[in-house]
């Protein structure tokens, strides 16, 4: 099913009072995250969804260490990451974005972007590929998304379909087990049937893993159908989060409706 409860409590993302203003004191002054806190436990899949601007990239961006929040803190596994950058988060942390073509090298092929994928966030070490076990075995995972990848392992990423790119995309990030996956708006760039295949993969990476998930999306069918718990933001904070519970009696009309609402939580969490 994709929606699913996690089997554990523990605090997996731990984000306290996170605060980020871009062009500071000039008239070019945006405040992108406004005082957002918010725990994940461990396999939560958390679903954000809000307007164009409402903060939900700027959110993850801070998450991944791409932007460092003026104020707040962020912790992994109980790990203090807010001061660490990109490279340093990635043995915490892997992101897929948007564009397919960000997640892999175009020249490369499945097998050579898949030995790099399972160097993420150690020493890197110039000739290492894969083993023929792990050729194996990412073979054989690539062959339970059902879209032909398995058969293509030496294949330039740059010659695969936008769906079959973001699928591969999706297990180079989970290769190394991240204890955060952030997911922006991976299927936005994707035709509906494509998009629809690619959120397949997802929920079986996910549900398989356990992993913890944060995914932004403009899908509401999406928001709807997928994971344990929902948020909507809002200027830069959160102004809504739905338990499992209330996301199965909202419908997509009425998280449309939430989002010109002045108080969209007390539409939601009464629907």
């Amino acid at each position: 099913m994709p929606q699913s409860t996690p089997n554990s409590a523990s605090t997996m993302l731990q984000v306290e009072c996170l605060h980020k203003t871009f062009h500071a004191g000039t008239a070019d002054e945006r405040v992108a995250i406004d005082g957002v806190s918010l725990e994940l436990n461990q396999g939560d899949f958390v679903v954000v969804v809000g307007g164009n601007g409402a903060g939900k990239s700027t959110l993850l961006s801070m998450l991944a260490g791409e932007v460092l929040p003026d104020s707040g803190s962020i912790r992994v596994n109980g790990v203090n990451v807010t001061p660490l950058g990109t490279h340093l988060r990635a043995k915490y942390i892997a992101r897929v974005f948007q564009d397919p073509s960000i997640g892999t090298a175009a020249a490369l092929n499945i097998e050579e972007n898949l030995a790099v994928a399972a160097l993420r966030g150690q020493r890197r070490t110039f000739g290492r590929g894969l083993t023929s076990a792990q050729a194996r075995e990412f073979q054989q995972r690539l062959g339970t998304f059902g879209l032909g990848l398995e058969n293509r392992m030496k294949a330039q990423a740059g010659l695969l379909s936008g769906g079959q790119r973001q699928a591969l995309s999706l297990l180079m990030a989970v290769l190394r087990e991240p204890q955060l996956l952030l997911l922006d708006e991976h299927t936005a760039a994707l035709d509906p049937r494509t998009a629809e295949a690619v959120m397949r993969v997802t929920s079986q990476v996910v549900d398989q893993a356990g992993l913890t998930t944060l995914m932004v999306t403009h899908n509401m069918h999406h928001a709807l159908q997928y994971g344990n718990r929902l948020i909507m933001m809002r200027h830069g904070a959160v102004v809504a989060d739905l338990s499992l519970e209330q996301k199965r009696r909202m419908t997509v009309e009425k998280l449309i409706a939430a989002f010109d609402d002045e108080n969209p939580s007390l539409r939601m969490v009464s629907a």
